[in-house]
């Protein structure tokens, strides 16, 4: 099954609505928003981008760690920081910010195997599959 992956972005007064949108795009490309009354949301997206951005940024076992962390049931969630969205990198969060953050939900029917395959442990840099 393919992961159902949904965004909810809060937009504060002091921010600009489309800067936060472009944030969310560049980190997950393709994604329907829709802006309400106070932030972003999205129906499923999909992780293609994210994948390979965290392989990018040599980043594997951190998303792993988190989204791993993030489990409740078959769903886990995730935070991502907006300025570092922006700049199109990925920077996860732990605890509150000031403006909030990008919150990742990802279910899948087996979410610990999806995390596995999605985020591999690494051994010098390099994915071990097994």
């Amino acid at each position: 099954m393919t992961p159902t992956v949904r965004i909810s972005c809060p937009v504060f007064p002091s921010e600009d609505i489309e800067k936060v949108r472009l944030a969310v795009l560049n980190i997950f490309p393709g994604a329907v928003l829709d802006i309400t009354g106070d932030g972003i949301r999205s129906g499923s997206v999909g992780m293609d981008h994210f994948g390979d951005q965290i392989r990018r940024q040599r980043i594997l076992d951190t998303a792993r760690s988190v989204m791993m962390k993030g489990r409740r049931g078959e769903i886990t969630y995730f935070d991502l920081n907006k300025q570092a969205a922006y700049a199109g990198k990925i920077s996860f969060v732990e605890g509150r910010t000031v403006l909030g953050t990008i919150r990742v939900s990802v279910e899948a029917d087996d979410i610990t195997s999806f995390i596995e395959a999605f985020a591999p442990n690494t051994v010098d840099g390099e994915e071990v599959r097994i």
